[in-house]
């Protein structure tokens, strides 16, 4: 049997896609009975797949078992309800399934020849996220990987608009001899708006720093004076305490001059969607690009990134691409959106997700998140941690010793108990446990367990 007759007796038997199945099912039952990260000896057992390249086609109901048995073990519980290390949300289960159906599908995102269905819910989300968070009607939207390609692309689109304003093509001059552009940040912007400024070869050490305030919030009477040369960088949620800049004041100053306002929102944009936390995000709709990420706090599949975009024009300028092979059409063909032409359809888990939550149930999900994260602070608190942010979204920022050594301590003890996952990071130059809580599993019996999982680690630690 030729290689190409084994693959279609395997698409006609279905017996691959039923293995898969009970695996994937088998996994979901148990993962949130195994420690959340894994155990050592599972660690160890990924030396299974260490070998050379096969010479032959295998078997793949071997390698699928194999992938099971040594896989799943070795993965980190972000499905169950208490891991808190990073902003990894949960997972819809609507949106999974529909993960599973669009790769059966594997649709080609670039052109409308390519996937009718995908380009028409691309338009979709673009109006759907517009009407969401109140964002100009003329706003595009680009479906990449996630929030740093989101960054990448506003910011280019940025560059290319803000050239062009100085009578500067970019596209066709470049860099060399370009009027020069200022980019403006504040002390606790995320690395992965820094990353895009350097690939996009602003210069790392060309930034304007503003001061922020004790919440990570940059501080509006300490920015420099703007103009029609600026970019601005402001947060939907800082990593570290979930506080949001005040939009409001900063986008009337730029708009006034023409300067461009990048929002980065990688999880805390999605505040802008609901009724109980809309507040945090009071004037974004007058900044011109947004990121975010559906993976997120909307609880999606990895990956789900989006850029939203007010200057249409100057997004698919900056991202342009074209060739005699390209069939163009007249629909929306994702390609001019985004920085890849290949990439799959992630836009129709989105419009799953959009359609299944609505307004009512983002509301529900993005708050619900918030609930949790005050439970932990309050719990926390009355064990006697410090909490060292104002839990405004879904961060916690906790300090449970005066100590930094104690402290990495303790969150090395937390971390190896298994009860749950939550990160360290430094705040105010004093080492922190970060939590995060993202993933709409998580329940109040959750919190209350993990936060003794802290008390346990403090105890053997400090002895109590």
């Amino acid at each position: 049997m030729t290689l190409r007759e084994k693959m279609h007796r395997e698409l006609q038997l279905k017996t691959l896609f039923d293995q898969a199945r009970d695996h994937a099912f088998n996994y979901a039952e148990t993962a949130d009975q195994r420690t959340v990260f894994p155990s050592a000896q599972a660690i160890a057992d990924l030396d299974q797949f260490v070998e050379q390249l096969p010479r032959h086609s295998g078997d793949a109901a071997a390698i699928l078992q194999q992938l099971h048995q040594y896989g799943s073990p070795a993965t980190v519980a972000q499905t169950g309800g208490r891991y808190f290390g990073f902003v990894n949300g949960g997972i819809l289960p609507v949106t999974l399934a529909t993960r599973w159906l669009t790769d059966f599908w594997d649709q080609n995102a670039a052109l409308y020849v390519m996937s009718p269905i995908t380009s028409r819910l691309e338009e979709i989300c673009e109006r759907w996220l517009c009407e969401l968070f109140g964002l100009p009607d003329e706003t595009a939207a680009s479906f990449v990987s996630g929030t740093s390609t989101a960054i990448l692309c506003g910011l280019a689109a940025a560059r290319f608009r803000l050239l062009h304003n100085q009578g500067w093509d970019f596209n066709q001059r470049g860099h060399n001899g370009a009027p020069p552009l200022r980019v403006i940040a504040h002390r606790e912007t995320h690395s992965a708006v820094v990353k895009a400024i350097g690939l996009l070869g602003f210069g790392l050490d060309n930034i304007e720093w503003v001061d922020c305030d004790s919440q990570g919030r940059i501080v509006p009477e300490k920015m420099p004076q703007l103009d029609a040369r600026c970019i601005v960088l402001l947060q939907a949620g800082n990593v570290n305490s979930g506080a949001f800049d005040p939009f409001e004041a900063i986008c009337e100053r730029a708009n006034q001059v023409g300067a461009w306002v990048h929002i980065d929102g990688a999880f805390g944009l999605w505040a802008g969607g609901t009724q109980r936390l809309a507040h945090l995000t009071k004037g974004m709709n007058r900044a011109h690009s947004w990121s975010v990420d559906g993976h997120k706090t909307l609880n999606m599949p990895y990956d789900s990134g989006i850029l939203l975009c007010r200057d249409r024009n100057a997004l698919m300028m900056a991202l342009q691409a074209s060739a005699a092979y390209l069939t163009v059409s007249d629909y929306r063909d994702g390609m001019h959106y985004t920085p890849e032409m290949s990439r799959r359809a992630r836009a129709v888990e989105l419009w799953v997700a959009l359609k299944y939550l609505g307004r009512e149930g983002i509301d529900e999900l993005v708050y619900g998140l918030h609930q949790r994260a005050k439970q932990f602070a309050d719990e926390l608190q009355a064990a006697g941690f410090e909490i060292m942010n104002e839990v405004v979204f879904n961060q916690v920022v906790v300090r449970p010793t005066n100590n930094d050594d104690a402290t990495g301590k303790i969150l090395q003890a937390i971390q190896a108990s298994g009860e749950c996952w939550v990160g360290g990071s430094v705040w105010h130059g004093k080492k922190v446990i970060r939590i995060s809580v993202c993933s709409w599993v998580t329940t109040p019996d959750d919190v209350s367990r993990s936060v003794q999982a802290f008390v346990n680690a403090r105890k053997a630690v400090c002895g109590k």
